[in-house]
Formats: structure tokens, C-alpha cells, sequence
């Protein structure tokens, strides 16, 4: 079952599905539910922040947590990430064997350039990586499920259709982008593929960053999606400083996914971002 359909649940559930698996994403949307019936998939209308919908939830031998937040719905990040876990795990069937939630690094603080592990202390400074964090200690002191959980902290999610600051790169806007600083990345196929990873491991640690190990200055990056645009060489500007630009460079930090590595022998398909916005621009899908 997966719990929030979205840009990493929709092709979770196409690879499971094709590894002959029954698929249950659930969604708010009676349109998007016969979209996923359409496909093969059982469909189930939920709503995280309406417990009443998440009565009789199926049995699935896997359940994924990969809630988005939408700021048009009216709920708070923690209505959704903390309360809305709590609400989950309350009506989950005990057949359950895993628990996987879906979380971020965006819990860690600002390590000033130096190397992030599972070990590091958080400390996040946007509402988001509060949520999360709220969330995660909701998980991991629960009686029943904090046994059968894992989270995985995922770096920034790009791939087709997630490029940001694409439109502006090729009108040649100035990107509000600060000198320095790392970005972590992960490729939604790789994103997949942890998932999968975490679902199918017979021992597994309760906690694992996913990323792919190659942090990358910003402006590089950003230097990199024009290059592969053919559009001019990117300029920069310093980001107002409340806006959430500011706010992710203020936190200055490089993800090591040597347990994900290590423990579930995490490959990613694209190893740094290099390989990854090739793949995606070059099929022009942005």
C-alpha cells in the first residue's frame, strides 16, 4: 500500500505492479482513484488529516508513507507528516510486516560544509523538517510499529518535470541562489529503488539517508542545466533572506549514503547530478 500517490509513489507503484504485485495507493481524488484502477491498481479515497477515511484499510505486506504536503488543503505540515502518521499507524492492520516513511534530510541543521551521517544530530530549521522530525520520533517510540519501520531521509527529489529554475534558466533570469554550499540530490528512479530496497531486506537498520553521494554546489548545478539547455551562462543573485532559498542555503551540509551503500546495496542509476540531468533534458523532459 501506498500511502500519498504522488511524484515518488506513482512510479513506485508502476515498479511494483510490474514485479507482479498487488498495488494499493490511496489519494483524495475519486478521479485519480479510477485513473489508478485504469492501471491494475486497487484504489482506496484516504485522507491522512480525516482519520474516518482510514478505516478498514487493506492488508498489504508493505505499507509506504510518501504523503506530499499541498498548502492549498488547508492543513498544517505537522496536521499531515506528524499527526497524520500517528493517525495511520493507529488504523493499520497488524498483518503489516513493514513500515516504510518517506521523510527528509531537511531534519539535519547546518553542519557548515562538513559531512552528514545517520548518527548526526538534528536540528532543521524549516517547518517542514520540523514536521518530518515530529513525525519520525512519533515512529520511532511507538510500541508495535517502531519495530517493523524504516525511514528514509531523502536528499532533494529531482527527475522528469522537477527541474527547478529551468523556465528561468533559459529566459535567463537571475537565480536567487547564494554562493557555496552543497546540494543533495536523488533522482526519483533512485528514490524507487530505495524504497524497494528498504521493503525487501530481510535485516535492516530503523533509519537510512538516501542520496546520491555526490553533493554538488548550487550554482554548478545550476551552471549545469544550462549548459545541457544551451541557454546562456546562468547569473545569480543573493535570496531574500526569510525566503526558502535563504532558508535550504543557510544549512550547509553533504549527505553520505555509505549505510544505504553498505547495508542494502543502494546503486543508483544516476550517480551525481551530471548523469541525471542528462538523462532527463536530453529526452526534453523538464
Amino acid at each position: 500500500m501506498i500511502i500519498g500517490c504522488g511524484y515518488v509513489g506513482i512510479p513506485l507503484a508502476a515498479a511494483f505492479h510490474a514485479a507482479g504485485d498487488v498495488v494499493f495507493p490511496t489519494t483524495r481524488s475519486q478521479d485519480r482513484a479510477r485513473q489508478f484502477e485504469q492501471q491494475g491498481y486497487r484504489a482506496k479515497i484516504a485522507d491522512v488529516t480525516r482519520p474516518e477515511t482510514l478505516r478498514s484499510l487493506p492488508e498489504a505486506d508493505t505499507v509506504v508513507f510518501a504523503v506530499g504536503y499541498d498548502a492549498g488543503s488547508g492543513a498544517s505540515r505537522e496536521d499531515v507528516y506528524a499527526e497524520g502518521l500517528n493517525s495511520v499507524l493507529e488504523h493499520l492492520p497488524e498483518t503489516t510486516r513493514r513500515l516504510i516513511f518517506v521523510s527528509t534530510t531537511g531534519v539535519f541543521g547546518d553542519a557548515e560544509g562538513q559531512t552528514v551521517d545517520e548518527e548526526t544530530p538534528c536540528d532543521p530549521a524549516r517547518p517542514g523538517g520540523k514536521a518530518f522530525l515530529q513525525a519520525e520520533h512519533h515512529l520511532r517510540s511507538h510500541p508495535v510499529w517502531s519495530q517493523r519501520s524504516v525511514i528514509l531521509r531523502m536528499a532533494g527529489i529531482y527527475g522528469p518535470k522537477r527541474i527547478p529554475r529551468s523556465a528561468d534558466i533559459q529566459a535567463g533570469k537571475p537565480i536567487p541562489a547564494p554562493g557555496g554550499g552543497a546540494l543533495n540530490l536523488i533522482h526519483v528512479d533512485d528514490a524507487v529503488q530505495a524504497i524497494r530496497l528498504a521493503a525487501d531486506a530481510e535485516t535492516f537498520s530503523p533509519l537510512y539517508i538516501v542520496s546520491d553521494g555526490s553533493p554538488v554546489d548550487r550554482r554548478d548545478y545550476y551552471r549545469e542545466v544550462a549548459r545541457l539547455l544551451h541557454a546562456p551562462e546562468p547569473t545569480f543573485e543573493e535570496p531574500d533572506p526569510n525566503s526558502p532559498a535563504a532558508l535550504r542555503a543557510g544549512s550547509d551540509r553533504k549527505m553520505s549514503n555509505q549505510r544505504l551503500v553498505t547495508e542494502l546495496g543502494f546503486q543508483p542509476k544516476y550517480p551525481s547530478y551530471r548523469e541525471g540531468l542528462a538523462a532527463i533534458l536530453s529526452e526534453g523532459a523538464m
